[in-house]
């Protein structure tokens, strides 16, 4: 299976395949003309390639693009086959210059003599060359000359040729969409009595110009001119690009070999395509976020391993930087680039980042449902990608720092998420080793949204203000917490039970990154956060049976969870890691503190004390396995270590509850049913599987 090819997504149907000639210096202002001539082959002196692309290019429909200093095109060294042009030319040719969608009409290397095109190549090859350090390593800056630097398309409208972006509502390239809401001051009946074009619905206004979507969905359109920081912005992404040169494309391919399969909230045909004109028509915090996660993986590129590595924290700075810039022309770009910045291991700030975004997400509509919008078929799909992952960002951020949800279920529209609206399949996927399955990934995030919903039952039901307020008020409260958490819980079991068999820890390939462990750590830390709610309930006036029932059902599930800690393996470890992984690893650590401080027995806060040492100690020496690990290592030590370093004052003043000598001879068969003691081998079964 050939890896997804960063300038041919032809397999995909949802538009033209995107050309994608790199940053780098064989191409005049950034891009290549398909009619340009070609260096010779070999290693001979510099010749004359045929005016036409070469024979695997024309079998691909894709476009033929020659380094100076390269015998392959692109494409073939991609492919890894030979650049031949033996097979006979289509009769067919002689196109008019302006029907390239590229800006490369004016190419002074399109039908020159051979003298000019080889100076032009010679000082070209001298250019890259100048731009090393003399070991074959990328300095971490570069000359201007060494990034393209041409003109920005205004209006993708104005496009010649197709295009994926003609139509587009949240990534225009020279204004934003603000969503007009039901009591906004343009009210609904007043704005459908306006004037629309027929081909995306516009009318004018006074500012900017207002855009029907729906029958009761409307947007207000601005221009990006207006916007503070926007004169800034050609400058900000040729520094970006700068710091990477030039190794922009090979980054982007690996962002989407490793990342983007599991984590699919940018759409690859539409990036590509954007990349292939010019990076100037990014949003910089996307530009910079992409290759800031790509960067994580460096040395698993054989193009980058051996290269020097860009200044991540330079990149970093910008990112930050310009998505305050870009939030006051907030577009679905701006949504991206932060959740993948939040991504990063080290990410800090999170909430108030989350925070954001959830509002920019609102602008932007995305909290909607789109199915019929007159938007194109790819943006839907985008659409309900991205407010997926937003509600994961927010619900998990939530979970994370105790803090409630931005997004409730009672303004939230968006439609599961189905096969369609991934436009990738198994045939994009890259072949090369350390790679991550498309398809897996397809499924992987469609399980994680899955789940995350039952995380927002959990919190809604068991830690916000109005389930705490209702408990307190009951009279048993120990009662009136199991009745919240049986539905959620017997939700959780099935949805654990019924995972499909490519999400199981086992389901792992040669030479293949699998990410299914963030999905199976973030199961165990929604079931430790139902029964964490349950153990605080206890008190000294519950009875004793249903103490054991429920610190068994703990018990069971903290061991489960360190089990599977231990089952993870390299494959898994160097895969992408979702953001709240880290976290998820020290929360198990925290339950089984909390399991050991409320110990009914000395045997049992012995065990517990046992457990939390050596999973602190096996999560230590693994922190040099992965960056969230190290992190995970350090919140554990600060939750738990001055607990263990205490845990001799906590054993002389146990929690006084009633030792459990015998169990009532009446057992409670609907408490059985809704937590399986520890000799239950449900769970056991489900994860040796």
């Amino acid at each position: 299976m050939s890896p997804p090819s960063l300038g041919d997504a032809a397999s995909s149907n949802n538009g033209p395949s995107p050309s994608f000639a790199g940053p780098g210096p064989g191409s005049v202002s950034g891009m290549t003309s398909p009619s340009s001539a070609r260096v010779g082959e070999g290693s001979g002196p510099l010749g004359i390639r045929p005016d036409r692309p070469c024979d695997g290019c024309r079998r691909r429909k894709s476009r033929c693009v020659m380094n100076p200093d390269a015998a392959s095109c692109v494409m073939c060294q991609f492919h890894k086959q030979a650049c031949t042009f033996i097979e006979d030319a289509a009769p067919r040719r002689r196109k008019q210059p302006n029907t390239n969608t590229n800006t490369t009409a004016n190419n002074p290397l399109a039908g020159g003599n051979a003298s000019s095109e080889n100076a032009s190549v010679a000082s070209l090859a001298r250019q890259r060359r100048s731009g090393s350090d003399g070991n074959g390593h990328a300095p971490r800056r570069q000359s201007a000359e060494s990034i393209r630097t041409g003109p920005v398309i205004d209006d993708y409208a104005n496009l010649q040729g197709e295009s994926l972006l003609k139509k587009t509502l949240g990534l225009q390239n020279h204004r934003y969409a603000k969503y007009i809401g039901p009591t906004d001051e343009h009210d609904f009946a007043l704005l459908d009595l306006r004037l629309y074009d027929d081909i995306k619905g516009e009318s004018p206004a006074d500012q900017g110009s207002f855009r029907k979507v729906g029958p009761n969905e409307f947007f207000h359109q601005y221009a990006d001119s207006d916007s503070p920081n926007h004169a800034r912005e050609i400058e900000e992404l040729d520094n970006i690009e700068r710091i990477v040169a030039p190794h922009g494309e090979a980054l982007i391919k690996l962002y989407f070999r490793i990342v983007h399969p599991t984590f699919p909230i940018l759409h690859k045909k539409v990036y590509l395509e954007k990349y292939g004109r010019t990076h100037r028509e990014f949003s910089p915090p996307l530009l910079a976020a992409v290759y800031i996660l790509a960067l994580n993986w460096w040395s698993y590129s054989a193009e980058l391993a051996r290269q020097t590595k860009p200044n991540v924290a330079e990149l970093e700075d910008v990112a930050y930087r310009t998505l305050q810039d870009v939030s006051h022309r907030a577009k679905l770009s701006t949504v991206q680039a932060g959740l993948l910045l939040l991504q990063r291991p080290g990410s800090n700030q999170a909430w108030q980042l989350t925070s954001q975004l959830v509002a920019i997400g609102q602008d932007l509509g995305l909290h909607l449902d789109c199915s019929n919008w007159r938007i194109p078929s790819w943006e839907k799909g985008l659409r309900k990608r991205l407010g997926w992952a937003l509600f994961m960002q927010d619900t998990w951020s939530a979970l994370i720092y105790g803090r409630p949800p931005h997004i409730s279920s009672t303004n939230w529209a968006v439609q599961p998420v189905i096969s369609s609206d991934f436009p990738e399949s198994a045939a994009d996927e890259d072949g090369e080793d350390g790679s991550t399955e498309v398809e897996k990934g397809r499924t992987l995030f469609s399980a994680m949204i899955t789940l995350t919903k039952m995380l927002a039952e959990v919190l809604d039901g068991l830690y916000s203000l109005r389930a705490e307020m209702e408990v307190k008020s009951s009279y048993d409260s120990t009662k009136a917490i199991l009745d919240r958490a049986k539905p959620i819980q017997l939700k959780l079991r099935s949805w654990y039970a019924e995972m499909p068999e490519t999400l199981r820890m086992d389901a792992t390939r040669v030479g293949k990154l699998s990410s299914v462990g963030y999905l199976h750590l973030a199961y165990f830390a929604t079931e430790i956060t139902l029964h964490r709610r349950i153990l605080r309930s206890l008190s000294h006036n519950t009875d004793p049976y249903m103490i054991q029932i429920c610190r068994s059902a703990a018990k069971a599930r903290l061991i489960s969870a360190m089990d599977f800690f231990n089952r993870l393996k390299p494959e898994h470890l160097q895969s992408f890691w979702y953001f709240a992984s880290k976290f998820n690893f020290a929360l198990i650590g925290t339950f089984a503190g909390l399991c050991f401080v409320t110990s009914v027995s000395q045997e049992e806060a012995e065990f517990y004390q046992r457990r939390l040492q050596e999973y602190r100690w096996t999560l230590r020496v693994s922190n040099k396995s992965a960056e969230f690990l190290e992190i995970a290592s350090g919140i554990l030590e600060s939750a738990v270590g001055s607990l263990l370093k205490a845990a001799d004052a906590i054993d002389s003043r146990r929690w006084s509850f009633p030792m459990l000598q015998q169990q009532p001879e009446e057992e409670d068969t609907a408490m059985e049913s809704f937590f399986p003691s520890t000799d239950d081998a449900f769970y056991d079964t489900q994860m040796d599987s």
